[in-house]
């Protein structure tokens, strides 16, 4: 496994996805009936990359099986077991995603057994965990990007409550205040989610009716409007009150820790996290809700959202710091004619994808080439010995940490 080969990738068709950027980065020619929601790349056994090789495909988590030193590095491969930590993704939301948490490590494992012990399939709706592993996050947008992304101080949520009048008191503002602080913040959480469905779609009905009328012009107040068109009398609908309110300009990254409750509401990205598939819900959503194993997840710790700032780490290749310790993305961006991006010595895996522009890829130990170009996806081992990219193009990298 030391040569660099091209990656195909499932694309998974949630009812959330757009019909449109998937699609045009992949240059696939439209119509498409079923939204375009992500494109998965890697080894995670629920769509795992194909790796073309002498002609054919073969699934990445296959051949990791036989090459785990060769692609992943020797130690990478013995820190992970010979998994690819990461799960690298193209996101694509026209609508907004379910408000979600996911668990740290320990959360993961002990849910994961407790669920097996029960007898619960893996691919049980209601089945909370489908892996022993943590699912820490980071996002960067390729378009404008509005999300969701941890709670708000309490006197922030107090203030944006306030306008309501009797729903705020109804929705437990005042709960909120005996003590304004984490353990408020989980209590009043609780309140809301502790409501017959009756009653809480009479709530959101009043409360999106005074938004509506009323003249404070804030982003929460019109995502609980929008919030409401997707989803109509979900208590959810008011989570814009209560979680940060967050928008991303293309090229502003985020990062999202185990237990912080969040959701993305437009817009396209990319979004690299630990290899897992765990996702607890919370709102906006049909599927499952598991409030209990929700409320245990989480972190109440209000946070003050913070965009990533780039940092170089080669020519031409800035990286988004993170405590992450199965991922790295960085972003290579070549001008044109001269330009030429290089890399040697010790590495460990990377998969690579092209946003933007056309480029060719060149193995420095056998001088094979390849063309990069807008859609195109690469796997690079560890045991490829250096490859240079000459061109004008934008490209993402995700690697892990060695």
């Amino acid at each position: 496994m030391q040569r660099i080969y091209m990656l195909e990738n499932e694309i998974l068709d949630y009812a959330w996805g757009s019909k449109n950027f998937i699609p045009d980065l992949m240059g696939m020619a439209p119509p498409f009936k079923k939204p375009q929601a992500e494109m998965w790349m890697g080894s995670h056994k629920k769509a795992p990359s194909k790796v073309i090789l002498n002609g054919s495909t073969i699934p990445l988590d296959r051949l990791l099986e036989k090459y785990p030193a060769d692609i992943l590095g020797k130690k990478t491969s013995d820190k992970f077991s010979g998994e690819l930590p990461f799960l690298f993704k193209v996101l694509s939301a026209s609508s907004p995603l379910s408000i979600q948490a996911h668990p740290n490590k320990t959360q993961a494992s002990l849910g994961f057994e407790k669920e097996n012990s029960r007898g619960i399939a893996i691919d049980d709706p209601e089945r909370n965990y489908r892996d022993k592993n943590h699912k820490p996050e980071l996002i960067c947008a390729l378009t404008t990007m509005w999300a969701l992304k941890g709670f708000r101080k309490p006197e922030e949520i107090i203030n944006l409550f306030g306008p309501l009048n009797d729903i705020s008191e109804r929705c437990g503002i005042g709960i909120l205040q005996s003590p304004p602080d984490k353990t408020g913040i989980k209590r009043f959480l609780l309140n809301l989610m502790d409501m017959e469905e009756s009653d809480s779609h009479t709530l959101v009905e009043k409360a999106v009716e005074i938004i509506s009328t009323g003249k404070e012009k804030n982003p929460a107040y019109e995502w609980v409007i929008k919030l409401n068109q997707e989803y109509p009398g979900d208590i959810g609908v008011l989570s814009p009150l209560y979680l940060n309110v967050l928008k991303l300009d293309p090229g502003d990254a985020v990062y999202l820790p185990a237990c912080e409750l969040h959701a993305y509401l437009s817009g396209s990205g990319l979004e690299i996290m630990a290899n897992s598939d765990n996702v607890l819900r919370g709102g906006l959503t049909k599927k499952h809700i598991d409030k209990t194993e929700l409320m245990d997840v989480l972190s109440f710790e209000p946070v003050m959202p913070q965009i990533i700032e780039k940092k170089p780490c080669e020519t031409f290749e800035t990286f988004f710091p993170s405590p992450a310790k199965e991922f790295i993305l960085s972003v290579i961006e070549l001008g044109g004619i001269g330009d030429t991006y290089k890399k040697d010595g010790q590495r460990s895996v990377e998969i690579i994808l092209c946003t933007e522009g056309d480029a060719e890829i060149s193995d420095t130990s056998t001088g094979e080439k390849k063309r990069l170009q807008k859609g195109t996806s690469m796997l690079i081992p560890a045991a490829v010995a250096g490859y240079s990219i000459r061109g004008k193009a934008t490209i993402y990298k995700a690697s892990v940490p060695i």
